[in-house]
């Protein structure tokens, strides 16, 4: 294009002062070069002997914004984001035609025009994302709060397994973990709930611990360790120091059983 603009711009001259034969031999070689149809090209060129003599091209006129969707639609389309707890205009999308259908059946569309329902059900992921911008302002994810603390000083003492050699189809190999319900703010004293999963089963048990202490997680551990129906073989941890102590490692060894049962894969 700044090619042929080039182009255009080098006939000028010449064409101001050019006769009816000329302008059309001028309009043969500019067709030639840039493969323009003769029409367009006439236009091409009288725009640039235009913008020639009013010393550069008009400024361009902002395109009028047009309205789609009305208040109303942006309105309902908010209700609908927040019902759903706040998902993202790809996930949003597609769940609009079924959750309108539920919040008509309960009553909850009452007043709502039909047109209003179908402009929310036919806008697209990234009009949604666009619409509801404003309902988003100082919603900021906050970084969530890890209370993991690596204990490093008994990692040799561990009987450790990397993922090949860890048994996801046999029963009694665990993944735990606590979960701290600080709410935010972890200043003060608030409960943790320990929670131990099986892989193999899915089969799940919790238990709610004070702190992390190594003395109190050892227990909880030696209490969900009782409730599950089957040979505890193995426990995989994070690197958290209330996993990783001495109390937890001579704590966890069964003199009936020849192999350790307190096993950190380390992540």
């Amino acid at each position: 294009m700044a090619a042929r603009k080039a182009i255009t711009k080098a006939q000028l001259q010449r064409w101001s002062k050019a006769t009816k034969a000329e302008k059309s031999a001028i309009l043969d070689a500019v067709c030639q070069v840039t493969g323009w149809h003769r029409d367009h090209a006439r236009k091409a060129i009288r725009r640039a002997v235009a913008e020639a003599a009013s010393g550069g091209p008009p400024p361009p006129q902002p395109r009028a914004v047009v309205q789609v969707y009305g208040p109303e639609a942006i309105d309902l389309l908010t209700r609908c984001w927040a019902a759903l707890d706040g998902p993202c205009g790809k996930r949003l999308a597609p769940a609009l035609p079924q959750l309108l259908a539920n919040m008509a059946d309960h009553g909850h569309l009452n007043g709502v025009a039909p047109e209003v329902i179908g402009q929310v059900k036919t806008m697209s992921a990234a009009t949604i994302d666009r619409r509801l911008a404003p309902a988003r302002t100082g919603l900021v994810a906050r970084k969530p709060i890890s209370h993991t603390r690596p204990g490093s000083m008994l990692k040799s003492s561990i009987a450790m397994k990397t993922w090949h050699e860890w048994d996801h189809t046999r029963p009694g190999y665990l993944q735990i973990d606590l979960v701290g319900h600080e709410g935010g703010d972890n200043n003060g004293a608030f409960f943790y709930t320990l929670d131990a999963t099986d892989v193999a089963t899915g089969w799940t048990e919790t238990i709610t611990v004070r702190s992390k202490g190594e003395r109190i997680v050892a227990a909880g551990l030696g209490e969900l360790q009782l409730r599950f129906p089957f040979h505890i073989a193995g426990i995989h941890s994070d690197n958290g120091s209330e996993f990783i102590n001495h109390w937890s490692v001579s704590g966890f060894v069964d003199a009936d059983l020849s192999c350790q049962l307190f096993e950190v894969s380390v992540s």
